[in-house]
């Protein structure tokens, strides 16, 4: 099983840095090379550019109401959703579909209804 994970390319797990513009302050998001990638193809689906997207699930989150002290977990996190939501078939592979033309409230009570039953 390892073998699998342990001989991938390390690329995908050496982390880079990007500054980034949110709210007005400058700041640096570090991520795994992996994450990056999953995360501009999120962006590229709605055509936003990284800092565009970024800004945006910032700003979203907090009208939310939530607590993002820790932002990069938060985006490490939406980037796994959005594959496990792609392998569950929530969200469409073909990436000409937009992830903002989707029924966000459909795809997130049958991800709520897969963990009730999970646990």
């Amino acid at each position: 099983m390892c073998k699998l994970f342990i001989n991938a390319d390390t690329a995908l797990w050496e982390p880079s840095s990007r500054s980034v513009r949110i709210q007005g302050m400058v700041t640096s998001i570090r991520l795994e090379h992996h994450f990056w990638s999953v995360l501009e193809e999120i962006a590229q689906r709605d055509s936003l550019t990284m800092p565009k997207m970024l800004n945006r699930l910032y700003n979203e989150s907090l009208e939310a109401g939530h607590d993002i002290a820790n932002f990069t977990s938060f985006l490490r996190v939406c980037a796994m959703r959005y594959i496990g939501l792609q392998l569950v078939g929530d969200i469409p592979p073909d990436q000409a579909i937009s992830i903002g033309s989707l029924d966000a409230d459909t795809i997130l009570r049958k991800e709520a209804e897969r963990y009730r039953v999970a646990v």
